[in-house]
């Protein structure tokens, strides 16, 4: 299993992992996001890691930029969305991994927060906490009954509990539809 940065070819292929793990009714329009988010200049700086096993992609995961607004000093912010692996491929970690060395490759270059909203249970694993808690909102409100699928995880220690602030989102992102989960 290898995981490593995406290229410009593997596009095709992070298409389909993307149709394949959401579904054909929600595939085609995370595959085409994934796609708006690569061609999106306010989405950047951006990782983008794939999962490649015997020649196959099986995972892949995409940040990019987020700015929390109204705060007191810059922060250097990202967020996760989304994350796909092949259905075959999943339970053996792929997400997880992807995941971690993401966050590793960002805490080396100086991201401080990073963002996701996704399913309370499988996140945590990988280190995030309810963002709500800490006066960090989501770009859109998420509803009370799913307050904890908004999380963040701190990247570098003393950020959390010393701003708070509406995550602004990249133009490709900041779509209502985008923030239900």
């Amino acid at each position: 299993m290898e995981i490593r940065q995406s290229v410009e070819t593997d596009r095709a292929n992070i298409e389909t992992v993307h149709i394949q793990a959401f579904g054909k009714q929600l595939g085609p329009e995370i595959a085409r996001l994934v796609h708006n988010l690569f061609d999106d200049p306010t989405a950047r700086p951006l990782l983008s890691l794939v999962c490649v096993e015997d020649k196959e992609t099986t995972g892949h995961v995409l940040f990019t930029k987020a700015v929390v607004t109204h705060s007191p000093e810059p922060v250097n912010a990202r967020i996760l969305a989304p994350l796909a692996v092949l259905p075959e491929a999943q339970g053996k970690g792929i997400g997880k991994k992807l995941i971690l060395e993401a966050l590793h490759h960002m805490k080396e270059s100086g991201v401080d927060l990073v963002f996701v909203l996704g399913h309370p249970e499988y996140y945590p694993r990988a280190g995030f906490t309810p963002a709500g808690v800490h006066a960090l909102h989501a770009p859109y409100p998420i509803p009370a009954e799913h307050a904890g699928a908004w999380m963040v995880q701190e990247l570098r220690t003393g950020i959390i509990g010393n701003i708070q602030g509406t995550i602004q989102c990249s133009e490709a992102l900041n779509r209502p539809e985008y923030w239900r989960e």
